[in-house]
């Protein structure tokens, strides 16, 4: 019979819709900044890919010197490259957003972290060598399906500037934490682009095209945009850089504490620099403490943040987390609304009841 003192009770994912499938991490029970692959986030747009592993070849085409057709079993001997990032979805925490937007639901969940191994997308490149005129690389996913506002059926596809194309970090991934990536995750490659929000990082690559234009997939020129009005497209504006932000993982939202000293312990990142501080606030942002800071793991990670707070008084309290990095940035009072629900980086806050 099983001891019930040593039994573990395991986190699960959350899950916000079944069809196309979309889990988030428990993001409030990771003591670990590793998340493992089975509560890695999972955002879909339609249903998982059919794919022959064992007769796989990349192509790399458009405006290339010389178009190649790579195989996985190539690119696994090739130099390659390792990367801890922090990946998010541009989508997370839009159930905060007011007044409310369509779309997933994300609470606070839709962001994991962890080690990415491949190859350099710039050494491919390099290969193929471009052609004067080069602008973009779009790559395209095996995932394919209908959108509901477009008659005809497309596939996940986006597509980077030159420039991210050829950061050494953005890379052909093929393996997450020390292991072949997972299917769910874009077994057998992956685009992994740091301090990019996860839309970017295109699942089960089919093939990559260098062209001499913006890309304007649907994917690129209607989603994961920008629209700051709800009537109309004026002003819009793509999704790239992650925002600065915070989140509260400890203690839960509406907990009941006892009088005493809690640790008040959470996450926070960026897409530009890094974390420079985090402030923490008990009294609905009158006054604001500075947290202490882990270090980095890399350039890339989130970073962990714990504050001791004396709770001496019974009452209900607001906590609040605010995060600043090292290019000046500081998370908003309040978000920038937008009718797509995107980049929602208010400041973080819960609140609890001491008795």
């Amino acid at each position: 019979m099983e001891d019930p003192k040593h039994h573990v009770v395991k986190p699960y994912l959350v899950t916000r819709s079944l069809q196309p499938e979309n889990q988030e991490t428990p993001i409030q029970f990771m003591e670990s900044d590793s998340i493992p692959k089975h509560l890695f986030y999972r955002r879909n747009h339609f249903s998982y890919p059919k794919l022959a592993y064992s007769n796989y070849f990349l192509p790399i085409n458009g405006l290339v010197t010389n178009p190649i057709l790579v195989s996985l079993q190539t690119i696994l001997q090739l130099p390659s490259r390792t990367v801890e990032i922090v990946l998010e979805c541009s989508g997370n925490k839009r159930s905060l957003f007011e007044p409310k937007v369509f779309g997933e639901q994300w609470k606070k969940g839709a962001i994991s972290l962890g080690v990415w191994k491949g190859v350099p997308l710039r050494s491919l490149l390099e290969v193929t060598g471009l052609k004067k005129g080069a602008k973009e690389v779009v790559v395209e996913g095996y995932d394919f399906g209908e959108r509901s506002d477009l008659d005809k059926v497309f596939s996940y596809a986006r597509s980077l500037p030159l420039e991210k194309a050829l950061h050494p970090d953005t890379i052909i991934a093929y393996e997450y934490n020390n292991q072949p990536i997972s299917f769910k995750h874009g077994h057998p490659l992956r685009l992994i682009v740091p301090q990019w929000y996860g839309m970017a990082s295109v699942k089960w690559i089919k093939q990559i095209s260098v062209i001499a234009s913006d890309f304007n997939g649907p994917f690129q020129s209607i989603d994961y945009q920008y629209y700051p009005n709800q009537d109309n497209d004026n002003g819009a504006y793509p999704v790239t850089t992650i925002h600065v932000n915070s989140t509260i993982q400890k203690p839960l939202d509406m907990a009941k504490l006892n009088t005493g000293t809690h640790v008040i312990k959470g996450i926070a990142w960026t897409g530009k620099g890094k974390i420079s501080k985090v402030e923490i606030s008990t009294d609905h942002g009158d006054t604001w403490v500075e947290g202490k800071l882990s270090q980095y793991s890399s350039n890339y990670s989130w970073v962990s943040w714990t504050y001791d707070w004396v709770a001496a008084k019974k009452g209900m309290y607001s906590i609040m987390s605010r995060a600043s990095d090292s290019h000046g940035r500081t998370q908003p009072m309040k978000p920038v609304w937008n009718r797509n629900g995107y980049g929602y980086n208010a400041v973080d806050r819960i609140k609890v009841k001491v008795e």
